[in-house]
């Protein structure tokens, strides 16, 4: 009888073990992979095991994602109080220079205007398009036109390219830019950004004020009137130059 009352203990903290085990094991199933705090887009990876109860079960295997950096968390923090619209999509590299490590697809921006087609950009560039939108475009079109902005049509976005005769890459070529060729308001006008007629004194007007206005938000603000290649589009971007020069034509 005394060997029995020893036996019992024993079992049971042989049956308590393989019961935590178990748990273990379930809850490595269950969470294993998750992390909600990181990116999983466009990431390097790597590999890592564990094992539980002295090698008696090993934790499945899993992708650990390398972290964003912090300046492209708090931008993208930026964004969302912005009210823009955007997904993280993987990182791009074409070669040549191109790319962008930490991209977004942007197909809103702020006061619910759409931004058609959706633009591949850094984060950065992102922000300045919509600050942009929201402090300047917007307020103008409804001072002139008492009509808020519906869509934003742009022609290019991120784009694999050199600048026109220059032969060095143009700012579309890191997702910096954006060439904007129409503004569509809530009422359904459509405002062309190509040179207006002569008598267009609103649309001039419009035109002239949002182009100007844009120019403490980007490093370049080039449009109609400053060669044939900006003839019927506004291109923005945030070409970084090394004494901080701004182009504002």
């Amino acid at each position: 009888m005394q060997g029995i009352g020893t036996r019992r203990p024993v079992r049971r903290l042989m049956m308590r073990g393989l019961a935590l085990a178990a748990t273990a094991v379930a809850l490595t199933a269950c969470f294993g992979d998750y992390d909600g705090l990181r990116p999983t887009a466009g990431v390097d990876t790597q590999t890592r095991t564990a094992s539980l109860f002295g090698g008696m079960f090993t934790r499945r295997t899993f992708s650990e994602p390398t972290t964003m950096p912090a300046e492209e968390v708090a931008c993208r923090r930026r964004l969302k109080r912005l009210d823009v619209t955007f997904e993280d999509i993987p990182r791009i590299d074409d070669g040549g220079g191109c790319g962008i490590a930490w991209p977004v697809k942007v197909s809103g921006l702020p006061r619910g205007v759409k931004l058609s087609p959706e633009g591949t950009f850094t984060c950065a560039m992102a922000e300045a398009l919509a600050k942009w939108t929201d402090d300047e475009l917007v307020p103008a079109a409804r001072l002139r036109y008492l009509s808020g902005v519906d869509t934003i049509r742009q022609g290019s976005s991120y784009s694999c390219r050199s600048i026109r005769g220059e032969g060095k890459l143009s700012a579309h070529a890191t997702g910096d830019a954006i060439d904007i060729m129409d503004i569509t308001l809530n009422s359904g006008r459509s405002i062309d950004v190509h040179k207006p007629g002569f008598f267009s004194f609103r649309e001039k007007s419009l035109l002239s004020t949002v182009r100007e206005d844009a120019c403490p938000y980007f490093s370049t603000v080039l449009g109609p009137g400053y060669n044939r290649d900006h003839r019927n589009h506004f291109h923005f971007d945030m070409m970084k130059r090394s004494s901080g020069y701004r182009v504002c034509k």
